[in-house]
Parts: C-alpha cells; sequence; structure tokens
C-alpha cells in the first residue's frame, strides 16, 4: 500500500521506526517531515499527511506527535480526513471497517515501539466494510463537513 506519514519533534524518534517497519511490510512510504527532534508545530505536518491522502497520492496516512491529540485534531480540519487517534488494536482496525478512517494517528508519549508497529500493521489492514449502517453515518458525517466547511480565504495582497 502507498501511504504518507509524518510527525512533529515528539513523534521522530518513532517515526523513523515505525518507517523501516512499514517498508520492510512492503508498504511504500512517503515521509512528509519533521527530520530531526528540533521543535516544530505539529500543525503544519498533520496538514502535509492530510493533503496527500485527500488528493489521492496515497491511500492512507499515519500521524505522530507527542500525545496523538493535536495531531488528530488538525488533520480532521481538512475536509475528507477521517483521522483516528488509537492506542489499542481494536479502534485501530474497527476504526476503519466502521469509520473509514484515512490517517491513523499515534501517540509518541502513550504508547510503545511495538504496539505503534502492531497498530500501523492492524490499521493498514483493516477494511470499511461497507455495510449500509456505516455507510449512512458516513454520509452524515460528510453532511456535516459540507455544512460548515468554508472556502479558504482569498489570500490578501500585500503593500
Amino acid at each position: 500500500m502507498h501511504i504518507v506519514i509524518g510527525s512533529d519533534h515528539a513523534g521522530f524518534e518513532l517515526k523513523k521506526v515505525l518507517l523501516e517497519h512499514l517498508q520492510q511490510n512492503e508498504h511504500v512510504v512517503l515521509d512528509v517531515g519533521t527530520d530531526s527532534t528540533q521543535p516544530v508545530d505539529y500543525p503544519d505536518f498533520a496538514e502535509a499527511v492530510a493533503l496527500r491522502v485527500t488528493r489521492g497520492e496515497v491511500e492512507r496516512g499515519i500521524l505522530i506527535c507527542g500525545s496523538g491529540v493535536g495531531a488528530s485534531v488538525a488533520a480532521n480540519k481538512v475536509p475528507g480526513i477521517r483521522a483516528g487517534l488509537c492506542h489499542d488494536g481494536y479502534s485501530a482496525h474497527q476504526g476503519v471497517e466502521h469509520d473509514d478512517i484515512n490517517v491513523l494517528v499515534l501517540g509518541s508519549r502513550v504508547i510503545g515501539v511495538e504496539l505503534a508497529k502492531d497498530l500501523c500493521i492492524i490499521f493498514l489492514n483493516a477494511r470499511f466494510t461497507g455495510e449500509e449502517r456505516h455507510q449512512r453515518r458516513l454520509a452524515k458525517i460528510v453532511n456535516i463537513e459540507k455544512r460548515y466547511a468554508r472556502p479558504p480565504a482569498a489570500k490578501e495582497k500585500s503593500s
């Protein structure tokens, strides 16, 4: 599967491990940064991951920050993204099967490396069931997104 991975500085070390693990499991992985433990802002990397997914450049995304909370909030601001913060196997597969999540978010300060590896594989192997009740619920989510999404503001010209 073609996937994108990104992290802030708190998730950088875990991202390096997961990148190698995913490649060993025959996934094609695009790394959108960060490239060190120097402090950066997680919304930048959440947006980078989310945009690759919504543009169809990859099938799914993985995003890592310290707790996973901030990156999850930021990624979910991008229309079409359904990012799920998962710290257990059930949520990682059920989130895809029922909610069609397309970005897995992990907290590097919350879970260990081996669990993170397992969660990535569980997430990537899961498939949306397409059951009527899940499609109905997703349609409602899309309608909420459409009602509240605003077109990007025009950039102001500088004098």
